[in-house]
């Protein structure tokens, strides 16, 4: 099976496929003075924009790990969850609390992503 990767960079791709699954690098928010439901809002909008490079829709995802940096943030961050994710095709999840790599980021979130089968092909 051969890999393939999107905009790969000198660090990390933002996504790498083997086969029919792409497994998505970590998505942060770009504001790290903003709050829970912003900045879960932000990861959320660049998952969908991964997930929409790589030809798939939300509906394909098929699971996320959620990473908080203080477990209090957890209602915030589902409310805005609950709003985003498709009711009627929710992606596996997991959610744990950690510590994140810069100051202020509050939630990053990691998935993996079942490809159409053309675009895996």
């Amino acid at each position: 099976m051969t890999l393939s990767r999107l905009n790969p960079g000198p660090r990390m791709s933002q996504a790498v496929t083997i086969g029919h699954i792409a497994f998505l690098a970590g998505q942060v928010p770009d504001d790290l003075t903003a709050d829970i439901t912003t900045q879960t809002r932000q990861v959320l909008a660049k998952l969908d924009r991964v997930v929409a490079d790589l030809g798939a829709q939300k509906a394909d995802i098929a699971s996320v790990q959620v990473w908080l940096a203080n477990m209090d943030d957890f209602q915030g961050m589902n409310a805005v969850w609950d709003e985003w994710v498709n009711a009627e095709a929710p992606p596996a999840r997991a959610t744990g609390g950690t510590s994140l790599a810069r100051p202020g980021m509050r939630v990053e979130m990691i998935a993996v992503v079942a490809l159409p089968e053309v675009l895996a092909a």
